[in-house]
C-alpha cells in the first residue's frame, strides 16, 4: 500500500510542477481575441495537448528522480 501512496504523491507533485511551469510560461493559456486580421500567432490546441503531455511526463521524471535519491 505504501507504494501507492508514493506513487499517487508524486503525481500530484509533478501535475504542480506542471502548473507552476506552464503559468510562468503562458503554456497551454488562451490568447486574446482579435479582429480576424493578420496571421494568427497561437499554435493549435492539438499541438498545446501535445506540448503539455510532454512537459507533465518531464515533470514526473524530475519529480521521481528525486525521490528516489
Amino acid at each position: 500500500m505504501e507504494s501507492i501512496s508514493t506513487a499517487r504523491r508524486t503525481e500530484d507533485i509533478a501535475l504542480d510542477l506542471l502548473k507552476f511551469v506552464a503559468s510562468q510560461a503562458n503554456v497551454g493559456s488562451k490568447s486574446s481575441g482579435s479582429t480576424g486580421f493578420g496571421l494568427p500567432s497561437s499554435p493549435k490546441s492539438d499541438d498545446q495537448v501535445t506540448h503539455l503531455l510532454e512537459l507533465y511526463a518531464r515533470c514526473r521524471e524530475a519529480v521521481e528522480a528525486s525521490v528516489k535519491k
